[in-house]
């Protein structure tokens, strides 16, 4: 392999010299301020009735969808227009009107009512559409008509006719639909993080996490792939999305990595594995999270510290496949001339550093909710734009940044708002009908009671709505359908909720439609079809992994038994190494493949006993 010269940039460089420059009109960053600001003021404003706060984060995300999305052609845009007009007009009006329509209970009055009520869920179901696919709206306009229609449905899943003025303005006027926990969600606690993720992207946050994790790794067997594990994780831990994780760093690494003579499959297949962790990886971690936290009434830190062991396994096991390909095809560290040296990870330290300090401080050790410690963490970030990737003040492009990040951080909120709206009128037809009863206890009926085979068939039905779901929306559906059913199997419900988080999260890299694969291959202008064999190989632990935290219910009690933690932790990675190794590994051993996947299973199962005779089970309880 030849060696580049010392001129060449480092891959640190690389990345700051791709930075988005463009900044945004004066009309985006002027609705994006606002958006920003309102979504900021939710923070200390005290207690706004819900049926204020939410239908204005409806409202401002309209804009950003629906005229602000992509090119679109002359009719579509006007449909746009159309449904954002409409749209804002019926939101407007619940807010203004939010103490008259509480007190209808749920119960619609007269044809404006009526029209008001149809306006917001079609317009919710067109938002949907455009921020994502077609696929959410097209599965809650399936229970939406179910709620309308399931009295026709003969045998267990009918269900009682409902008025239509009483079902509707449940899911309009009431917090059971549309304005319900899950907006509220996107609204209160995850908007100020998606904020500070903005903030921090739009500084030289993305040069320091390159800087740092190609000092750390770039010396090592095929370093440019280690380097896009390291640094995908440390990236992902200000998106929170696998896609925007494979866009950002991908720019940079997989060119990096063909450059320096990997095949093109494995420097997408590395990228796109690498990204998907992002949504997993404390301390921000994805939006699902934060959803969880709140269906689980527990503190989001809590959930941080359980997951930690899990997320780290994850880029551990990446690693461990990128090192088998490295002895495969002899693939060699960068040189030293490529990597930036400790003064330029010194000077893009506190870029992260100083907020994730703060953030982690403030969650850790201080009486202050997340939401306060994400806008600590804003405000310093805020100052933080004001130098540029050498530490050197910049305060010329600190408008600039500031409108970036302004922008940014409104069209993700209405991304995720336009998510979770949709998926709240999937739970609140599944409250008013009791649907999601009746599916806990199909699926009680196929496990026969078993929790092993509950598990593989809600993993597989994660894996499934993940394809053409995002993670959120995939977890939100999957939980509400088979949370139930597995804890009445034994299993405790932060276990429950990380195993379908978990599996809804892998259908990134999971033929046949797997996003991340796409994306990555498309940068790497490489056939998908080989990255995703690469990928599926790379990620082939992550597939066990979900089982492996309930088959060693310690690695989820850091925060309670952390000895126990971690060599619970150290024991599922053993296991890991062996079935990487056995896929992976070089092929004039594959006679010893075979046995190493069997040894690595044994070590990772190994003591899972008495899930539902009163074992590992009852301890979780």
């Amino acid at each position: 392999m030849t060696r580049p010269t010392p001129a060449t940039p480092s891959l640190a460089d690389q990345i700051a010299e791709a930075a988005p420059t463009e900044r945004p009109g004066l009309l985006l960053t002027a609705f994006g301020a606002v958006t920003v600001g309102f979504h900021l003021y939710l923070i200390f404003s005290g207690l706004i009735p819900n049926l204020i706060t939410r239908p204005v984060h409806y409202l401002l995300a309209l804009p950003w969808i629906f005229l602000f999305g992509a090119a679109q052609g002359r009719v579509t845009s006007m449909i746009g227009y159309a449904c954002a007009a409409l749209g804002g007009a019926c939101a407007a009006w619940v807010a203004i009107f939010s103490e008259p329509l509480a007190d209808q209970y749920g119960i619609l009055q007269g044809p404006f009512q009526m029209a008001a009520a149809v306006i917001l869920i079609v317009v919710a179901l067109e938002m949907a559409r455009r921020a994502i696919n077609w696929v959410l709206p097209a599965i809650t306009l399936l229970v939406l008509a179910y709620g309308v229609w399931g009295h026709y449905v003969p045998g267990t899943f009918g269900h009682d006719a409902l008025a239509l003025d009483s079902f509707l303005g449940d899911l309009v006027i009431s917090e059971m639909g549309l304005w319900s926990e899950l907006t509220g969600l996107s609204a209160d606690t995850i908007a100020p993080f998606l904020i500070l993720g903005a903030f921090i992207s739009a500084g030289a946050a993305g040069t320091g996490f390159m800087a740092i994790s190609t000092q750390l790794a770039g010396r090592y067997r095929a370093g440019a792939a280690k380097v896009a594990v390291l640094s995908s994780a440390l990236y992902g831990t200000i998106s929170g999305s696998a896609s925007a994780n494979t866009a950002s760093t991908g720019m940079v690494t997989i060119p990096a990595m063909k450059r320096l003579g990997y095949p093109p499959s494995l420097a997408a297949a590395t990228e796109a594995v690498a990204s998907t962790g992002g949504q997993i990886m404390p301390p921000l971690m994805g939006a699902g999270i934060f959803v969880m936290a709140e269906l689980l009434a527990i503190p989001y830190k809590s959930i941080m510290v359980a997951a930690t062991p899990a997320a780290l396994l994850f880029f551990i096991t990446a690693w461990i496949g990128v090192d088998r390909y490295a002895i495969r095809f002899r693939l060699r560290g960068m040189s030293r001339e490529e990597l930036p040296g400790w003064a330029r990870v010194a000077a893009t330290l506190p870029f992260f550093l100083v907020p994730f300090g703060i953030l982690i401080y403030v969650l850790g050790w201080t009486g202050y909710t997340p939401q306060y410690a994400a806008l600590f963490a804003t405000i310093a970030t805020i100052g933080l734009l004001a130098f540029d990737a050498a530490g050197r003040p910049d305060a010329r492009h600190w408008v600039d940044r500031m409108r970036i990040a302004v922008v940014d951080a409104a069209r993700q909120i209405a991304t995720i708002a336009a998510i979770l709206i949709c998926a709240s009128l999937i739970t609140g037809v599944f409250h008013k009908t009791g649907v999601g009863v009746k599916i806990t206890s199909m699926i009680l009926s196929a496990s026969d009671g078993s929790l092993w085979v509950g598990l593989a068939l809600t993993g597989l039905a994660s894996l499934l709505l993940g394809m053409e779901l995002p993670t959120t929306a995939a977890y939100v559906i999957c939980i509400a359908v088979a949370g139930d059913a597995l804890q009445s199997l034994g299993l405790a419900p932060l276990y429950a909720h990380l195993f379908v988080f978990w599996y809804a999260l892998l259908c990134t890299i999971t033929p046949p439609v797997c996003g991340n694969v796409f994306i990555a291959a498309g940068i790497a202008k490489t056939p998908w079809l080989p990255v995703a064999g690469r990928a599926m190989a790379l990620g082939v632990g992550l597939f066990i992994l979900p089982m492996g935290f309930v088959a060693n219910p310690w690695m989820l009690k850091l925060a309670s038994n952390p000895v126990m933690a971690v060599l619970a932790t150290v024991k599922v990675g053993a296991g890991l190494w062996c079935v990487s190794t056995g896929v992976i590994g070089p092929t004039r051993f594959a006679w010893m493949r075979p046995l190493l996947i069997a040894l690595g299973l044994i070590v990772i199962f190994a003591g899972a006993y008495g899930w539902n005779e009163g074992g590992a089970g009852a301890f979780l309880k």
